[in-house]
């Protein structure tokens, strides 16, 4: 394997573990879109990424377009289940994050690529707090927010 080839497996490696973690933490919260929806998003804009840097810009343009039919699936899906109640734009709005992630990792920029992945974990796990298991959910829904929360609360980032 040449070093360019292997750069390019590094890319999507670093792509799929970064998005396969956000998956992972929208699967832990009761989401139709999990760790295989995330890394597979990941790996493939980290392909198209890759691609846009090698001469071909206005491949990351029609990931933007095709990751926002996705996320718009996902939203229409969860508010025809749920009898048309919006569901799923937290989800929908870590798809498209997953996919900029992808890209910036395909792209090479490993940096911007993990910090993006912790501000949007750290925006995905804010609101839940350890010390108010025994809350009711607001939705009822297994890992969802409690209504109530009494201090002290403490950022948990996967759990």
């Amino acid at each position: 394997m040449h070093l360019e080839e292997m750069g390019l497996a590094l890319r999507l490696l670093v792509a799929f573990g970064l998005t396969f973690v956000l998956g992972f933490e929208r699967q832990l919260r009761g989401s139709p879109a999990g760790d295989r929806t995330f890394s597979l998003i990941g790996v493939a804009t980290a392909v198209i990424g890759a691609l846009s840097a090698n001469n071909a810009p206005y491949a990351l343009a029609g990931a933007v377009t095709g990751i926002g039919f996705i996320g718009g699936g996902l939203v229409f899906h969860q508010a025809m289940r749920h009898r048309q109640v919006v569901r799923g734009v937290t989800t929908a709005a870590a798809i498209f994050a997953a996919a900029a992630i992808g890209a910036a990792a395909g792209e090479g920029n490993f940096v911007l690529a993990a910090v993006a992945t912790g501000l949007v974990l750290i925006a995905l796990e804010i609101r839940y707090c350890p010390g108010c298991a025994s809350s009711t959910p607001a939705d009822g829904r297994p890992g969802s927010p409690p209504t109530t929360c009494t201090p002290p609360c403490h950022t948990s980032f996967i759990g």
